[in-house]
């Protein structure tokens, strides 16, 4: 049951969730704001683009497009299992009280998400702070990369702190994850003994099979099932995401919720929602020459978020030689390195600004008056950072579209969980849209296999005689010619 309701300017969704079976009242936070964009189209090219939209939503909810098999995600924030969310919030509850130091293990989707979410709801310094102020453990994360170093000095960081490890890969095989998780487990058993280290490592891995489900169960491991219609990348609001967010301390409940919030919304205005728009404007962006879409975020606390929706959009999108390139600046930081490009460089990018609204009065910091005003601000005295960080919003927004580039606005007014589930669920599917609509499979990633093929036939694994051969020769001309 949806029924929507307008107070103001603002969208209220009042739905009975099947997860929960009850009904909850929420703002829809999370808008967008096409003004600085419209005028870059013309209305014929948007009425066009948007019948191929919504051609592209209706395959989404037909299940009839490429990579329907990976859909799982469009009905989790309903469909999610009230017994596996207690399982998580369980484990995540014994992590707290038994570990001062938490690693999660994994790369790409299977880390994004939560580094995203643990970076936006939690403190900016979260690590450094005393634990009374993060309550819960310090979380790293490894698994990432293939530096030595970096594991190394995580085990100095450690120290003689209690630890525990959640490795997480879907496929369970994925190289940096295992070579990662080989490490800490030898680490914990050393330390530990074998029957400790059991408890102290947490598997994340396909529900149905993988090597890791396999060695979990032989080993003891607690284990933590991905769904296997949920592709890694769209993996955040399964317990891929919401383990290491419980951990920290994270509303996973009220995230959900938020999901579930927006899900209703798009569901409810398929004809016009603003997923929908944002994917239109995408693609008629894209034909009109732009290669990069810069995703501008207006606090540090979207940092992260903004790399989660790099992988998102970019592993979804780039093939066949199509897609834009999602690429991030923090705004006003960036500015100063990358604003000139901006402003007067190569007109080869629109902008997506993303902007919380609202700011808690606590948290206001207000510049002060100085008496010999050294620096010449004395007429600023009074007013806020938050203050001055949206008119620094409005003057590059408006400056960036006067400059020819086109200009998204996505305003999320709450740094908290409702908001984030929203802005997670939002992507998404605006993600799924845009790729159908682009003419690609959003949900497949055929060309992250070319670099793991060669990556492997140059390690020697077995089956790749053959292709190693042929890149030593190539390797061998490369040095020749040099």
């Amino acid at each position: 049951m949806i029924t929507e309701m307008l107070l103001g300017t603002e969208s209220v969704i009042i739905l009975k969730t099947e997860r929960t079976g009850l009904s909850l009242e929420k703002k829809l936070m999370v808008s967008l704001c096409e003004k600085n964009a419209r005028s870059f189209v013309t209305e014929e090219a948007f009425v066009i683009m948007k019948q191929r939209a919504i051609a592209g939503q209706d395959l989404l909810w037909s299940g009839k497009g490429p990579g329907a098999e990976y859909l799982g995600w469009l009905d989790l924030p309903e469909s999610f299992a009230e017994s596996d969310l207690e399982k998580i919030e369980t484990t995540a509850e014994e992590i707290r009280n038994t570990s001062d130091v938490f690693v999660v293990i994994g790369i790409g989707g299977s880390y994004l998400g939560s580094y995203a979410a643990i970076s936006f709801l939690r403190h900016r310094f979260y690590n450094n702070v005393p634990r009374s102020l993060r309550q819960g453990p310090e979380i790293y994360f490894a698994g990432n990369h293939f530096s030595g170093r970096y594991l190394k000095e995580l085990i100095e960081v450690i120290g003689e702190r209690d630890v525990s490890v959640n490795v997480i890969s879907k496929s369970g095989s994925t190289m940096e994850t295992a070579v990662a998780f080989r490490f800490f487990r030898q680490y914990l058993e050393d330390r530990y003994g074998r029957e400790e280290a059991v408890r102290r490592i947490f598997v994340t891995t396909d529900a149905t099979q993988s090597p890791l489900k396999d060695i979990a169960e032989e080993s003891g491991y607690c284990l933590l099932g991905i769904p296997s219609n949920v592709g890694g990348r769209f993996s955040v609001l399964t317990a891929v995401g919401l383990l290491p967010i419980a951990v920290s301390g994270g509303d996973i409940r009220t995230m959900l919720d938020g999901a579930s919030a927006m899900r209703a919304h798009l569901l409810r205005e398929k004809d016009c929602n603003d997923a929908l728009i944002y994917a239109i404007y995408r693609n008629l962006f894209f034909e009109q020459g732009k290669t990069v879409e810069l995703m501008a975020c207006c606090d540090p606390c979207l940092h992260h978020l903004a790399e989660w929706w790099k992988q998102l959009f970019g592993e979804s999108e780039g093939k066949n030689h199509l897609g834009l390139f999602p690429a991030a600046v923090d705004l006003t930081t960036d500015l100063h390195s990358l604003g000139q490009f901006i402003q007067d460089g190569s007109r080869i990018m629109f902008e997506t600004v993303v902007r919380i609204t609202e700011h808690r009065a606590d948290e206001a910091v207000v510049v002060t008056e100085s008496l010999d005003d050294f620096d010449g601000l004395n007429d600023l005295s009074g007013m806020t950072m938050d203050e001055m960080n949206a008119k620094a919003f409005y003057g590059s927004t408006m400056a960036h579209t006067d400059g020819g580039v086109p200009n998204l606005l996505l305003s999320v007014p709450n740094k908290n969980a409702d908001s984030l589930g929203q802005l997670f669920y939002f992507y998404e599917y605006a993600c799924g849209i845009s790729g159908y609509v682009l003419g690609v499979n959003p949900f497949d990633q055929p060309g992250v296999e070319a670099y793991k093929r060669n990556m492997y036939a140059l390690l020697g694994r077995k089956g790749y005689e053959e292709e190693r051969r042929r890149l030593l020769e190539r390797l061998q001309e490369t040095d020749r010619l040099q």
